[in-house]
């Protein structure tokens, strides 16, 4: 069976909130656990942010999960820190604890003041500063020179086996570029045909390690509940790529997205108010070719979800196993 992890959403909860929320996950029957790593939320609605470093410290100081983090260093992180924050972590708490890497989004990463690169650019950036940090994770004392720049440096505290660096991609096409590097793959898992070329096009590259995904997902026991979380706290995400790599501000996420419909909300969100499709959803996503399935509760309340999930919908899913 896969594993099926609870995504800790920073946009949703304060920090103390959310520790609480994985905490309870645990107990309820999830096998790990994962978190973005952004600076600011989508949408002033969703109204939080919090650290995402600090809070994995605490996380997995306080459960026994296994941990993930998507993360986009080259920028907003230079890479040696980048480095030096995941080998901590992994030598805290060993073989617990991965990291995926992407090229970044303007809303996190505007803050240093230095100019938004194109795409090309911040590709060629990502491949850099992934050769930078798995040599800094190894032990090596590293100088480069390109699209970042780093001068003699080494992390001191490492663990004895390196924590995976998985590639984040979106499109299939960005899967395969990236399996000649990455130790996994994780992707947004919506729609599963799609996510089957995503799984193939990885795999067929030489893609190694697992492939992860994340439902976004919204469940309450009304079906007009569980549509209005979906509109109130994520319909400001809706921003297709490439545009959304390039917004800066929640409020112009907001105004972006201001006149979608609900057949476009549905879309980017599996929403119902009945337990047994989530589990079918789950598991097509899963059958086509997932190792791991995180999965997103929209919104603030999540203490409801997961106990929901942990009573009806992760025993469904292992008894089906």
């Amino acid at each position: 069976m896969a594993v099926i992890g609870f995504h800790s959403s920073h946009e949703h909860l304060p920090p103390s909130a959310l520790l609480a929320a994985v905490q309870h996950a645990e107990r309820a029957g999830f096998d790990a656990a994962m978190c973005s790593d952004h600076l600011a939320p989508w949408s002033r609605r969703q109204g939080n942010s919090g650290y995402a470093w600090s809070w994995l410290a605490a996380a997995m100081a306080t459960t026994s999960l296994r941990y993930g983090v998507v993360t986009a260093p080259g920028q907003r992180y230079h890479p040696a820190v980048a480095a030096q924050k995941i080998a901590t972590l992994g030598e805290m708490f060993p073989e617990r604890f991965w990291a995926a890497l992407g090229s970044g989004e303007a809303m996190n990463e505007h803050v240093t003041g230095d100019p938004w690169p194109d795409k090309p650019t911040r590709e060629r950036r990502l491949i850099e500063t992934v050769d930078v940090m798995r040599r800094l994770l190894d032990g090596e004392e590293v100088t480069h020179e390109g699209e970042v720049r780093v001068h003699r440096a080494r992390v001191w505290s490492r663990p004895a086996q390196r924590p995976p660096l998985l590639a984040a991609a979106v499109t299939a096409e960005s899967a395969e570029r990236h399996a000649a590097w990455a130790d996994g793959l994780i992707t947004v898992a919506s729609d599963p045909v799609a996510l089957r070329e995503i799984v193939t096009r990885y795999r067929d590259a030489g893609g190694r390690g697992p492939v992860c995904g994340q439902l976004h997902l919204v469940w309450a026991p009304r079906e007009d509940d569980a549509l209005t979380i979906a509109r109130d706290h994520w319909q400001s995400n809706l921003v297709p790529a490439p545009e959304v790599w390039d917004i800066e501000q929640p409020e112009d996420f907001e105004r972006r997205t201001a006149d979608a419909t609900e057949e476009q909300l549905r879309a980017a969100v599996w929403i119902s108010s009945d337990l047994g499709r989530h589990a079918e959803r789950i598991a097509e996503l899963t059958a086509a070719g997932l190792d791991e399935l995180y999965l997103h509760q929209v919104g603030t309340e999540q203490h409801p979800f997961i106990d929901a999930f942990g009573e009806h919908v992760l025993p469904q899913l292992k008894g089906a196993s």
